[in-house]
């Protein structure tokens, strides 16, 4: 496609948006739970053509010596539709904020004035890898009564094609106009270019992927933009603890799955339960391979405790006489000095970072420093710890005894997520449909004048 073509593609797109937008705004709440639904009917029914799809995605990807993590990203398994589906039933039935008005009052001249809640309009979504966002994205458009033009990554075009008509039958068959969510079908990245630069057009952009991306969508849109660069968050162990909890929660938070932006990426133990905490931390990551980049003291610590536990262990090797398994030796720690850069990394890998701290006010400094402001978490028993933590912490999510994994729409009970934003305006943490929506001014009046 030539670059004529792509922006007269990119204008087609923006004016087909901004038709179908005005349409979704009137849309009644009866009429978009029903193309909510029918589209969770449609996931569920095209499980096994949807994965054919998918599957060409991850064969390329694959091919292209993409990363484990960003494979894994990719996979449209049957939990993740279903995942999908429910996120769009529960939208369905949730309360309409569409037209809400809020904060009326009587002001002295005798004119009521209030806040009414209302589509943003148009958006604009730019993501990498996952498909499901496609879902994710389209369905809180739905619910909130607006268009969206959607640009996902040319590793999961297949994937997302094929979801992107079955949203657009959804949509039709309830009634609605098929151009209130639009993919993009060309994989060139001139689209990108002409789409966050089409303020007549498109109201909000918001980038989802990796923080190169988000980076140059900021640095060249010409339309605001909801954001968050990065996930490095932290799981903080304090004294006191629930140590059995503390040793779940922080494994969870880590192991559950390495990919995504919550997956907590360092960890920050208190010195007075560090001796207890941190070798069977360490343990437990060591027999699921991860790396721990650890500071001095963390480090002198663990290897003082990998020593004694190798001397303690019987070295026989398994044969036929003695019948010794090799899994009575459990496996080394896979220790690393960290460096002052991994207190900032979002690995995204089975790595961690731990540091030592004196306490609660030397963690929350610390995250507050180094951390990309999107998830944090406390463990402890201290009620005025947790207090402190949640007050002082600077980030969209702050968490007590509980998994960073969390950090998420659906699990919010949001239906869904578009992304989550890291911005202190408009929209911060996992963005639902109210992140979706402006408030405007309405005033009431029985004649009043302005003297």
């Amino acid at each position: 496609m030539s670059a004529l073509n792509i922006s007269d593609y990119t204008q087609t797109l923006g004016r087909q948006a901004k038709q179908a937008a005005s349409l979704m705004a009137k849309a009644s709440t009866a009429t978009k739970n029903q193309a909510l639904l029918l589209l969770a009917k449609l996931l569920r029914e095209n499980v096994a053509a949807l994965q054919v799809d998918n599957a060409k995605d991850i064969e390329r990807a694959v091919a292209a010596g993409l990363s484990a993590p960003m494979v894994d990203r990719l996979k449209l398994t049957p939990k993740v539709i279903e995942t999908c589906a429910q996120g769009c039933e529960q939208l369905a039935a949730m309360a309409d904020v569409i037209g809400e008005v809020t904060a009326l009052r009587q002001q002295p001249s005798g004119i009521r004035v209030g806040q009414m809640r209302v589509p943003i309009g148009v958006f604009g979504m730019i993501f990498e890898s996952r498909p499901n966002v496609t879902i994710e994205a389209s369905s809180l458009s739905i619910k909130s009564g607006n268009a969206c033009i959607l640009r996902g990554g040319s590793e999961a075009i297949d994937s997302n094609k094929a979801l992107a008509k079955l949203v657009q039958q959804a949509l039709l068959e309830a009634g609605l106009p098929a151009n209130a969510v639009q993919l993009v079908q060309t994989t060139d990245r001139e689209v990108v270019g002409q789409l966050i630069a089409m303020p007549q057009y498109v109201d909000v952009i918001i980038p989802r992927g990796g923080k190169g991306l988000i980076e140059r969508i900021s640095a060249g849109a010409k339309v605001p933009v909801i954001k968050h660069l990065d996930g490095n968050c932290h799981t903080y162990v304090d004294e006191p603890c629930d140590m059995a909890m503390a040793l779940n929660v922080a494994d969870n938070a880590k192991t559950n799955k390495y990919s995504p932006c919550n997956a907590t990426e360092s960890l920050l133990v208190a010195r007075g339960v560090a001796a207890d905490f941190l070798p069977q931390i360490a343990s437990i990551y060591a027999a699921k391979g991860v790396e721990m980049r650890c500071d001095a003291e963390a480090l002198a610590l663990l290897q003082a405790y990998e020593k004694n536990r190798s001397l303690a262990q019987t070295k026989t090797v398994s044969d036929a006489t003695n019948n010794v398994s090799s899994e009575s030796n459990p496996p080394p720690l896979k220790l690393v000095a960290a460096q002052e850069s991994d207190w900032f990394e979002e690995y995204l890998a089975p790595i961690i970072s731990i540091k030592m701290v004196d306490g609660v006010d030397e963690a929350i400094a610390h995250i507050n420093q180094y951390s990309s402001h999107h998830t944090d978490a406390i463990l402890t028993t201290d009620h005025l710890h947790a207090q402190a933590f949640l007050r002082e912490v600077d980030s969209a999510s702050v968490m007590v005894n509980t998994s960073t994994r969390f950090a998420d729409g659906f699990e919010y009970g949001l239906g869904a997520e578009i992304g989550i934003s890291t911005d202190k305006f408009h929209a911060r943490g996992p963005v639902g449909i109210e992140g979706l929506t402006s408030l405007k001014y309405v005033v009431l009046g029985e004649g009043e004048v302005r003297a």
